[in-house]
């Protein structure tokens, strides 16, 4: 099982610094809903935003929808071999559930996370989302990882086909993919992670460097353990 985590990432509701702002308050009257319980998105708040720490690494949650999508759309998250977390730049982990088909839509995407940070989960009795914790740390205590690396431009070099060979041979491997636009992991993040890598010269966003990053771990595994052609589909939809 490979643990992927999109930490820090740039999903979070408005916070109430900027809730009476009013390009914030337009949006939410718009949406018929309270200023504090929308997305923070910089198509919308940029203004707002210029307000906030951190401004710049914050609003994104499109990064994070197209991520998603990413992995919880290929052969490796079929077979029940990866699992996907998301920690928010507030400090909320999301569990995504196994076999969960993911809206395409953004605006769909919008609302569903809106409900989740609202209420803590989604789907029910057995919820498809849910938030299990605060705090990184909290999530590798949770994860417990046999090896915990991180992807980062201020990283060593290595070549992704190498970084899956060597996480394929770990019992309980973790790969950290920074989910803001830009800028680097908080030091409260790096310092428990056991390496980190860059695998590219350019910036690349974080939905890229996901999809290159599982495809090659998906590669190097299922070929090992022959599970490469069985049929699979999905548990539960939130489309």
């Amino acid at each position: 099982m490979l643990y992927l985590v999109l930490a820090e990432s740039a999903l979070e509701l408005v916070p109430k610094k900027i809730a009476s702002h009013p390009s914030v308050v337009k949006y939410a009257k718009r949406r018929g809903k309270r200023p504090t319980e929308v997305l923070l998105d910089r198509s919308f708040h940029h203004k707002a935003m210029l307000k906030l720490k951190d401004g710049w690494k914050r609003g994104r949650p499109d990064l994070v929808h197209f991520s998603l999508l990413e992995a919880t759309s290929i052969p490796l998250y079929f077979e029940g071999m990866l699992k996907v977390y998301v920690h928010t730049y507030t400090g909320e982990v999301i569990e995504v559930g196994e076999g969960v088909r993911l809206p395409k839509s953004y605006h769909r995407f919008v609302g569903l996370m809106e409900q989740l940070l609202k209420r803590g989960s989604v789907g029910g009795e057995e919820p498809l989302l849910r938030i299990v914790c605060r705090g990184f740390e909290n999530l590798l205590n949770l994860i417990e990882p046999s090896k915990a690396v991180g992807l980062s431009r201020r990283g060593e070099p290595m070549k992704l086909g190498e970084l899956a060979e060597t996480l394929s041979m770990e019992e309980r491997p973790l790969l950290v993919i920074g989910g803001f636009p830009r800028g680097e992991f908080r030091d409260e993040i790096s310092s428990r992670l056991d390496g980190l890598y860059s695998v590219s010269k350019y910036a690349l966003e974080s939905h890229v460097v996901v999809a290159r990053a599982l495809y090659e771990y998906e590669r190097v595994k299922l070929n090992n353990e022959g599970r490469g052609n069985s049929e699979w589909r999905p548990s539960s939809s939130l489309d």
